[in-house]
């Protein structure tokens, strides 16, 4: 992940994807623990998502909210959709990205939603592909969100001007 974006320069807003209960059973029992999924972003074009275990569900949540400031990305957006279609992968999740004509609104579901909500897209089709695990969903649209380019970036590759494209 980027490590160049300082968290405390930008106006983050956090989400909570999911909340997860887990037990490890002792001898007296069991001792629950919470294991929280969290996506922050500034609806300007940087997201992250962390995740965050403790006893108690608040806690956990914090640690969610700190780990995820240290794994901020930078999503290119042209208007308020993404520049190009694009396909998300990570293990069996699978998230495909359509950019959408102004007034559309996220039409997503889930994990994904929250993700592009905070990355400030506002105007795009997204369909789930494979496996629905939050974790996996939000590592996939993210691998996507980070390998998008600009019309810049492509012509910089090309070594061609903006014009010629």
């Amino acid at each position: 992940m980027n490590t160049s974006i300082d968290p405390n320069k930008l106006d983050l807003e956090e989400r909570v994807v999911a909340i997860n209960r887990v037990a490890k059973v002792v001898q007296g029992g069991r001792n629950f623990r919470f294991a929280a999924l969290v996506v922050v972003g500034d609806k300007n074009g940087h997201v992250g998502f962390g995740t965050g275990k403790a006893k108690e569900v608040p806690e956990a949540i914090k640690k969610g909210v700190d780990d995820a400031k240290k794994n901020l990305i930078e999503v290119p957006i042209v208007g308020t959709t993404i520049p190009h279609q694009i396909h998300g992968k990570h293990g069996s999740g699978n998230v495909l990205m359509k950019p959408a004509t102004e007034g559309t609104g996220v039409i997503s579901g889930g994990p994904v939603r929250a993700i592009l909500e905070l990355a400030g897209v506002s105007d795009i089709l997204t369909k789930s592909l494979g496996s629905n695990t939050p974790i996996n969903m939000i590592h996939a649209t993210l691998n996507g969100l980070s390998s998008l380019k600009t019309a810049e970036d492509v012509a910089r590759l090309r070594g061609k001007s903006i014009e010629e494209l």
